[in-house]
């Protein structure tokens, strides 16, 4: 294992966005409510929540990479794409905002809602007040090609755009995670803890990617991490995440290898699709908000929070093992789900 920095910062520019380490907290309180539930597993949390800017949130670490290459490439615009209720849209906007570049979110329409909760509230009210313009797209729409013409016509203004992919899911993106990899192996050294899984939500792959680069360039291994697919079905999920996995250790020029079944993906728990409500995932939010005051999002953290916890109740994991759950952020788009959870206390 290496304490050497992953990343040399002379081939890879950061715009700094989140403000130093994250906290590491144990869920005493949760392990005290779950009790014999839990077959003695400890349950710990890292709060990449817990940001200075927008309201926090995993898109900030990538976005940290891809604002600091628009930046050195001369951009004076980003152009993202995401849902309607896009926790990536609101942190480009306000990574744009802290970096005093416009921005333009083409948002689309995954998620089969059209009340006004869901269409005016949450993170599309945020990236309003971020000051972002944004192109709201009804229908089967290719948003990465509707940024890309977006791009052209600010060209033909004399502007410079530079367009991020969806969740910022890219190699360059994932770098984000390589670093909380390292950030994470430090932490565990300072707590005197050793975590034998680090578990999370996977949307556009980027963040499991990073985290499986990261440790498997430290010599700790890929397969530490294990993701709960939430936007793609599970096979489609496993193949984005290697690639991306493989593209960051790319970057890194790292001889460190990932195998296939290295990466590690749960599509269980998804329900029936992308941004749709389970009854898992609002018991599993109800539980995060009233044993630890934490705010758990409806279409991420809170369905992998709900699988890690089904996954301990079917004892997949041994009594004693150490879980670190890493809590992506996206509490704004609970506002969104009003009309979810004022229908029913979930499970």
């Amino acid at each position: 294992m290496t304490s050497k920095p992953l990343i040399d910062p002379s081939r890879f520019p950061q715009f700094p966005l989140v403000g130093g380490p994250t906290p590491i907290q144990r869920l005493a309180r949760l392990e005290a409510q779950l009790g014999d539930a839990l077959r003695g597993v400890r349950l710990f949390v890292k709060r990449d929540d817990h940001m200075p800017l927008g309201g926090g949130g995993n898109k900030l670490r990538k976005l940290e990479f891809l604002v600091g290459r628009a930046l050195a490439d001369g951009a004076d615009t980003l152009i993202t794409m995401g849902g309607l209720q896009s926790n990536h849209a609101r942190l480009t906007a306000a990574a744009a905002a802290r970096a005093g570049l416009a921005c333009e979110l083409m948002l689309a329409r995954p998620v089969p809602r059209g009340d006004l909760d869901y269409e005016r509230n949450g993170n599309v009210l945020l990236d309003g007040i971020l000051g972002a313009k944004v192109h709201d797209f009804h229908g089967a729409v290719d948003t990465l090609a509707l940024a890309g013409e977006r791009a052209l016509a600010l060209r033909g203004e004399g502007r410079q755009a530079s367009v991020i992919p969806t969740g910022g899911s890219t190699p360059l993106g994932s770098l984000g995670y390589v670093l909380c990899a390292q950030e994470i192996d430090a932490q565990s050294r300072e707590l005197g803890v050793e975590f034998d899984a680090v578990v999370l939500a996977n949307g556009s792959s980027a963040t499991h990617a990073g985290l499986a680069a990261g440790f498997a360039a430290l010599g700790r291994g890929a397969s530490l991490v294990r993701s709960y697919a939430v936007l793609y079905d599970e096979a489609k999920t496993l193949g984005v995440t290697r690639e991306l996995a493989r593209g960051a250790l790319a970057l890194l020029q790292s001889e460190a290898r990932i195998a296939d079944e290295d990466i590690r993906v749960d599509g269980s728990h998804r329900g029936e699709g992308y941004g749709i409500p389970t009854a898992g995932m609002m018991g599993a939010v109800r539980l995060a908000a009233r044993t630890e005051g934490l705010l758990l999002d409806p279409v991420y953290s809170g369905k992998a929070f709900a699988g890690l916890l089904a996954d301990i109740r079917a004892g997949r994991y041994a009594a004693g093992q150490n879980l670190l759950f890493v809590m992506t952020g996206g509490a704004p788009g609970l506002f969104a789900y009003r009309p979810a959870f004022e229908g029913g206390e979930g499970v």
